[in-house]
């Protein structure tokens, strides 16, 4: 226990190290006007800078590391939910849900494809900190620390079952929305993962209706089907998911052996228990072996057929860039195939620059795009094929247990497990013991 805290405040002295000594600066200040003229006010939160940015990179620390020890060493349900809703409270009620380390895959996607845009230290902390605990610990952010999760969590009300099938087909669209959200970043064209937040309107209590109305379908359906935004959507949850395969401690169900009782069999909301299986009968295996030779053979084919179809949304996918959108407008404009002007091209045209620079421009961000989508096919190719076969590899288990990648560390079958009550039971009596000792030694000594 004491190795297991110590490298929790290992990890978090690192981080705050680094974050004391990389702390961003507002390095372009906003301009004082001598004509009066004040900013507007922001629809957003305001950056975060000096001791508060401190602060928001201490709790972030300090709530990782306490959802690894209550994950890992309390086993306790009741005390992950509670850090669950506190999470809730400041991540999102409190900070509004920005930074967010799901959102701030974007800035640093950006931060390597524009020189000119740099990363604040405190985002970057954000984004790295869920990614090095689930390394050691796993899905430690998804348990109890990210607000997104959280929201979700508390509305569970009677969850039910998604075949593993269902769930692997849908699990797709957060390839998909990782892909596109790398691509769009990437060519500095929108930042999607933020503009589409499911739930952000509720925790600014305001925003876009149609927001307002997807965040509440995914919370209705979160009544029923456990985290569908985590399992489903989630572009940072697929990254997770594939780190917490590699970590080096893992939720285990029992403390110590499986007696094979089955009472957790239903009790992970999310489909994360996995049965005991023996071995494959013969038959099947040979089946399972062509199989997978097949598929392994018809993986680039599918890399191919993937790329080549992303490529064809070049046009289409570039439309999201500002530049071509002026491009495309002024074009018809010009050409009169539309009447009038708008903001936009008016300011454009205010500016003096050649539409022939404007053409060039929007000419080079559709090549980018070209290759940023074929790129983005080839990958989503990769992952169904890559799905494909691990559906023809077999896992032998002999007892029980949590799927690694599919995990959310919620503690939810500790309370099922039979072996966990009479580990606290022990516990329990040897504090009382302990206790008993304690209070015998005091009085003895005062007696003397």
């Amino acid at each position: 226990m004491m190795r297991f805290g110590h490298i929790i405040i290992t990890i978090a002295a690192i981080l705050m190290i680094c974050s004391f000594a990389l702390a961003g600066t507002v390095r372009f200040p906003p301009p004082e006007f001598e004509s009066g003229y004040e900013l507007p006010n922001t629809t957003v939160p305001s950056p975060r800078h000096g001791i508060y940015e401190y602060i928001d990179t201490i709790v972030l620390l300090a709530a990782l590391g306490l959802s690894s020890y209550l994950v890992l060493k309390k086993r306790s349900r009741r005390a992950i939910f509670i850090l669950t809703v506190s999470s809730l409270i400041y991540f999102g009620f409190w900070r509004k849900g920005c930074v967010c380390p799901i959102g701030a895959i974007q800035n640093i996607v950006l931060s390597f494809f524009d020189a000119d845009y740099a990363v604040s230290i405190g985002v970057l902390i954000f984004f790295l900190s869920p990614l090095i605990f689930t390394l050691f610990f796993g899905r430690t952010f998804c348990a109890a620390v990210c607000p997104l999760g959280a929201i979700q969590d508390v509305v569970l009300l009677h969850p039910v079952s998604v075949p593993l099938w269902i769930e692997s087909g849908l699990r797709l669209l957060a390839y998909i929305y990782l892909g596109a959200a790398v691509l769009f970043a990437a060519t500095g064209s929108a930042f999607v993962v933020c503009r589409y937040d499911p739930f952000v309107s509720f925790f600014r209590l305001s925003g876009n209706v149609n927001l307002l109305i997807f965040g509440a379908c995914f919370l209705i359906i979160g009544m029923f089907i456990g985290r569908p935004y985590c399992r489903f959507i989630c572009p940072y949850g697929i990254i997770l998911r594939h780190l917490s395969r590699i970590s080096k401690w893992r939720v285990t169900i029992t403390p110590d052996d499986c007696i094979q009782c089955r009472l957790c069999e239903d009790s992970c909301p999310f489909g994360a228990i996995r049965k005991p299986v023996e071995h494959w009968p013969k038959k099947e295996y040979s089946r399972s072996k062509t199989r997978l030779a097949l598929l392994l053979v018809l993986l680039p084919i599918l890399i191919f057929l993937g790329g080549w179809a992303g490529s064809k949304l070049k046009t289409v996918a570039s439309r999201m860039h500002p530049s071509v959108r002026l491009a495309e407008r002024v074009r018809l404009e010009e050409t009169g195939k539309v009447e009038g002007t708008t903001d936009a091209s008016d300011a454009f045209r205010a500016t003096g620059t050649e539409t022939a620079d404007l053409y060039e421009s929007a000419s080079n961000i559709r090549a980018r795009f070209g290759l940023g989508c074929l790129i983005f096919g080839g990958f989503i190719g990769l992952v169904i094929g890559l799905e494909l076969v691990s559906v023809s590899v077999w896992r032998q288990r002999q007892d029980y247990e949590a799927d690694r990648a599919s995990c959310l560390a919620c503690g939810r079958c500790f309370e099922y497990c039979p072996r966990e009550h009479l580990r606290r039971k022990k516990n329990d009596t040897l504090q009382k013991e302990a206790a008993k000792e304690s209070g015998g030694a005091i009085y003895a000594g005062g007696a003397g």
